[in-house]
């Protein structure tokens, strides 16, 4: 009959409805939940449309593919996890030991570093080595923004280098291993830890400031 809708041009209709509640930030947000609960060998569409609630079709509407939605959840990644520490960084501080606590910053707030979703990066590059080489290329720019830190204070660039690297892996390897120190056992190892990684002693001003700055970010740790 003219006019009459057929069953394929209801499906469609039916799916781009569905589409239309959805978003690309939905997706790409439950594919960034699914590679942190499940690892990337479960970000599939129809793993991501059941958390949705929707029909796995309707994915299509915002990706050409899966591997679309991989780059993209890369791309979130490199902005959630290395911005922040190269911002930090970058911040400028009147001595060394407050320039690191900005550092320190992104290791307490987790608003401005994911170590869930950093781990959940770094296992999909044990399985894949073009991931292997991007999660390199970050930690490589990561730590040249620490080492130019460490060069403004006028730390020769070897030494800054080292430090830089010892900064950096000591906390990603804290994230890794799943170490979990209460806040009051960070806040007692902060001086003793900021002398190790500048060989300079905080003042109590540094140090107050950022025990203030922890409570308020973990008031109930």
């Amino acid at each position: 009959m003219a006019g009459a809708a057929t069953p394929s041009g209801r499906g469609k209709r039916a799916t781009g409805q569905a589409a239309g509640r959805m978003t690309r930030d939905a997706w790409i947000e439950a594919g960034i939940a699914a590679l942190i609960d499940e690892g990337i060998a479960n970000v599939k569409i129809q793993v991501m449309a059941k958390r949705l609630g929707v029909s796995r079709s309707s994915f299509y509407w915002f990706f050409p593919d899966l591997q679309d939605l991989h780059k993209e959840l890369l791309e979130h990644w490199l902005r959630r996890n290395t911005g922040p520490i190269i911002e930090r960084a970058l911040r400028p501080a009147p001595t060394v030991t407050k320039a690191v606590c900005h550092i320190f910053e992104c290791w307490v707030d987790p608003s401005l570093f994911d170590p869930r979703l950093d781990a959940a990066v770094r296992s999909w590059g044990q399985v894949d080595t073009s991931i292997r080489s991007i999660v390199d290329q970050a930690d490589d720019q990561r730590v040249d923004a620490v080492t130019r830190m460490f060069l403004r204070y006028d730390y020769p660039e070897e030494e800054a280098f080292v430090r830089a690297r010892v900064l950096y892996f000591t906390q990603i390897g804290h994230f890794t291993l799943g170490m979990r120190d209460d806040r009051d056992t960070r806040l007692r190892l902060l001086r003793p830890y900021l002398l190790g990684f500048t060989g300079r002693q905080a003042s109590d001003d540094e140090a107050d400031a950022f025990e203030t700055l922890m409570r308020r970010i973990q008031p109930d740790a």
